[in-house]
C-alpha cells in the first residue's frame, strides 16, 4: 500500500506539471516559484527533526535495559525494597524519550502547515493571475478550472511526498542502526588456509599479553608463559579479577592475544579453522545457559549426531543421569526458558555432559561446579580422570578442594602467573595459596 502510493505520487506530480504547462505555460510558472520554496521548507524541517531520532532510539535502549534488569533481578528488587526507586528510574528513562519525541513531533507537524500554506498560496495565485488572463482573453474559463484540478493534483502529490519523507526520517535512523550491526566486521576470522585437523590437547602460551581495548594502559594478561601437556589436568586459582577466565578464553579464540602466541597441538590457534578449533575445545562456564527444548536436545548441542547411548554415557560421567531419569519424562523432559525448572547444580551437570558429548581434546571447566556439593563434585572429577584420560582438563575454581588433585596448579594474581606447582608444593612455598587453603579449611569445619 505504502509502496504503491510512494510510486504513484511522483508520477501524478510529473503528469500534472506537464498538463499544466500544456494548458498555460505562464500560470505554470507559479509551480516553479512555489516548488523550490516548498522543498527548502521541507528540507529545514527534516534537518531540524532528524537529530532527535537517534537520541530517541538510544533512549529506548536505556529504557529496555532498565526493564530487563528489573525483570532479571526482580527478587533483589523486592528483597531490598527498591520498587519505588526502580519506578523512578523507569519514569526517568521513559520521560527522556517522551520529551525528545514530543519535540520531534512538534517539528514534524510543521509539514502540515507548510503543505496547507503552499496549497492556499498556489490557489490564490492561480485565481489572481488566471482571472487576469481570462479578462485579457488569453485564457478560457474551462482552462482555468483545469489548472485548479491539476494544481490540486500537484499539491496532493507534494503532501504525499511530505508524509513519506516523515516516515523516512524515522526509518532512516532505524536503518542506520540496523546497518551498523549488519556491516560490523568480526574481529576474529578464519585464516585464508586454515588447518582442519587438531591432533592433541597440548597447549603453549608463549609470552602472551592481552588488553580488552588497545587503548587500555594496563594489560589484563601480562607475559604469560605456560606449557600444558596433552592429557594433563591443570588447576587455576586466584582472586576475583585476576583474569583466570580471560586466560582460558584465548584457547578457543573467544579473544585474540594482543602480544605473543597461543599454540595448540604445535600450531598457533590463529592457523586453525574456527569450527575445528572450537569443536575440539569445550568450555563449561559457571552461568551456562540451557535452551528451551528437551534435556536430550540440550545435550545434543555438543553433538547433534550423537546416539542415545552416547548421550546417556556422558550424562553418567557428569553424574546427571540419576536426576534426569527421575524427571517426569526422563531425557525427553522439557526444559523451560533459561532452565528455570532445574536447580543450579543440575543445570551445571547438564552443561558439563553437553560439553563432554563433543569428545573434546581440551575441556575447560570455569567454576562450573560451584553449585554442586563437594561429594558430587569429587565423583565428577574421578569420572573425568577415569573416562577421559587423554583429554587435557583445565579447572578454574575458587575452592581449593576442586583443584587440589590436579597434576599442577597455577596461582594467578593481577593477570600474571604468580606461582605454579602441585598442591603440596604450593602449600609450602606460596603464601597466597596456603592462606586461601587454610581459610577455606577453617570455614569448612
Amino acid at each position: 500500500m505504502i509502496i504503491r502510493i510512494a510510486v504513484r505520487a511522483p508520477m501524478m506530480f510529473l503528469v500534472s506539471i506537464v498538463m499544466s504547462v500544456i494548458i498555460s505555460p505562464r500560470l505554470s510558472l507559479i509551480f516553479l516559484v512555489i516548488g523550490p520554496i516548498f522543498a527548502i521548507l521541507l528540507g529545514l524541517i527534516i534537518k531540524s527533526a532528524y537529530p532527535y531520532f537517534p537520541e530517541i532510539f538510544r533512549g529506548y535502549d536505556r529504557m529496555n535495559q532498565v526493564v530487563r534488569e528489573n525483570v532479571r533481578g526482580i527478587r533483589e528488587v523486592k528483597t531490598y525494597v527498591q520498587e519505588k526507586n526502580q519506578i523512578k528510574e523507569f519514569e526517568k528513562s521513559s520521560g527522556f524519550i517522551y520529551k525528545l519525541f514530543a519535540t520531534a513531533q512538534k517539528i514534524m507537524s510543521l509539514n502540515a502547515l507548510v503543505v496547507a500554506a503552499v496549497l492556499n498560496i498556489s490557489t490564490l495565485a492561480i485565481c489572481w493571475f488566471g482571472a487576469k488572463e481570462i479578462v485579457g482573453g488569453t485564457l478560457q474559463t474551462g482552462q482555468l478550472i483545469s489548472m485548479f484540478t491539476y494544481s490540486n493534483s500537484v499539491l496532493f502529490s507534494l503532501n504525499i511526498l511530505a508524509m513519506i519523507t516523515t516516515q523516512l526520517i524515522v526509518s532512516g535512523a532505524s536503518g542506520r542502526r540496523i546497518a551498523a550491526v549488519i556491516t560490523e566486521k568480526p574481529t576474529i576470522e578464519n585464516p585464508k588456509k586454515p588447518l582442519k585437523r587438531l591432533t592433541n590437547g597440548e597447549i603453549i602460551f608463549d609470552h602472551v599479553s592481552f588488553k580488552y581495548e588497545l587503548a587500555d594502559k594496563t594489560d589484563a594478561l601480562h607475559d604469560i608463559n605456560l606449557h600444558i601437556r596433552s592429557g594433563e589436568t591443570l588447576g587455576i586459582i586466584g582472586e576475583t579479577g585476576s583474569s583466570k577466565s580471560t586466560l582460558v578464553s584465548m584457547i578457543p579464540r573467544l579473544y585474540d592475544v594482543t602480544a605473543g602466541a597461543v599454540r595448540v597441538a604445535g600450531h598457533n590457534v590463529k592457523s586453525y579453522d574456527l569450527k575445528t578449533l572450537r569443536d575440539n575445545v569445550a568450555m563449561v562456564l559457571q552461568n551456562n545457559v540451557l535452551f528451551t527444548g528437551t534435556v536430550k536436545d540440550n545435550l545434543k548441542w555438543g553433538n547433534e549426531n550423537a546416539t542415545d547411548e552416547q548421550v546417556v554415557a556422558v550424562a553418567k560421567i557428569a553424574h546427571a543421569d540419576g536426576f534426569i531419569r527421575e524427571m517426569p519424562d526422563g531425557y525427553d523432559t522439557m526444559i523451560e526458558q533459561g532452565g528455570n525448572n532445574v536447580s543450579g547444580g543440575q543445570k551445571q551437570r547438564i552443561t558439563i555432559a553437553r560439553a563432554l558429548l563433543k569428545n573434546p581434546k581440551i575441556l575447560i571447566l570455569d567454576d562450573s561446579t560451584s553449585a554442586v556439593d563437594t561429594s558430587t563434585e569429587r565423583e565428577i572429577r574421578t569420572s573425568l580422570a577415569k573416562d577421559m584420560p587423554d583429554t587435557t582438563k583445565i579447572i578454574i575454581s575458587q575452592r581449593i578442594v576442586s583443584i587440589k588433585d590436579a597434576d599442577r596448579i597455577i596461582v594467578m594474581d593481577h593477570g600474571k602467573i604468580q606461582d605454579i606447582g602441585t598442591h603440596e608444593e604450593l602449600m609450602k612455598t606460596n603464601e597466597l595459596y596456603s592462606s586461601i587453603a587454610k581459610f577455606q579449611e577453617e570455614q569448612g569445619k
